[in-house]
């Protein structure tokens, strides 16, 4: 990919890194109590509240310094959601009348927090409504590389880009009527509701690379092989396979691997958010 005219996001929060530094038992009750017992012996209070404060300081977290590969990682991540902003912002007044809010990215490595719970490198990038960020360890890009044999950096722009596509659907109300309807509707109907979901996603990520493409020339010679190969990778059906041998259609909560390929396809070529409804259509149209 070329990014070198995109510029970078700063709608960015790099957790990676950090580690948990030792706990002093009870937290900042302690922290206080202990700065009274040096204000009680003569010493500076202030300096131990700055300290239990301070990145590395005792109840605190410590910053590990980042390789030059997990700073190139992060700067190739910073410049897609840049360009995934450049478009959106300019898409959402012209298509729909509406603002575009800029989410936030979290990169993380191993375990990190967020306004939907705990997560895990286990659970693969995620956009958290309740939030409104967008959570990824890097690390899963070597797991889509030489598990899931998609190779390549338009494949790891898809990811983020896909991510975006639910923070999109979010911002228009899609992502509210969805969960809604969970445990008002059977669990097969749920799991539909949720394919449908996710391939829209898929679509908009095509959106984005539409016009990434036309505005900025983002793209080189491969690009979209990788990008296609990326989608079709994390299949319900192929994931199933993998993992055990058979699939349980119903059980589908992304869609199949030619159903994201499609759709993603769609949007790419469609460029526009007109059509990207995949709720209207029957489900065994998608």
């Amino acid at each position: 990919m070329r990014l070198e005219k995109q510029r970078a996001s700063e709608n960015i929060e790099d957790r990676r890194g950090l580690r948990a530094g030792p706990v002093l038992v009870g937290g900042g009750l302690s922290a206080l109590f202990l700065a009274l017992l040096v204000s009680f012996l003569g010493g500076d209070p202030q300096q131990v509240l700055q300290q239990q404060a301070q990145p590395g300081g005792r109840g605190g977290e410590a910053q590990q310094e980042l390789s030059p590969e997990d700073v190139r990682k992060g700067e190739f991540v910073k410049r897609i959601l840049g360009s995934t902003e450049d478009v959106w912002t300019e898409l959402f007044p012209k298509e729909l009348g509406k603002r575009y809010q800029q989410p936030t990215l979290v990169m993380f490595s191993g375990q990190t927090k967020s306004a939907c719970g705990f997560a895990n490198a286990a659970v693969g990038p995620f956009y958290c409504p309740a939030d409104q960020k967008v959570y990824i360890d890097l690390a899963f890009y070597d797991e889509l590389k030489n598990k899931f044999r998609a190779p390549g950096d338009f494949a790891q722009a898809y990811v983020v880009a896909h991510e975006i596509g639910h923070h999109v659907q979010n911002q228009l109300g899609l992502t509210d009527q969805v969960h809604s309807r969970q445990g008002r509707v059977s669990k097969e109907e749920f799991n539909q509701l949720s394919v449908r979901l996710e391939l829209q996603a898929d679509y908009l990520a095509g959106v984005w690379a539409h016009h990434a493409q036309k505005t900025k020339g983002i793209l080189e010679p491969g690009d979209l092989k990788e990008g296609l190969v990326a989608a079709t990778a994390i299949g319900d059906d192929r994931l199933q396979m993998q993992a055990q041998g058979y699939v349980v259609p119903d059980s589908f909560t992304h869609g199949t691997s030619e159903q994201r390929l499609k759709w993603f396809a769609k949007g790419l070529k469609a460029g526009t958010i007109e059509g990207f409804d995949t709720f209207k259509i029957p489900f065994d149209q998608l």
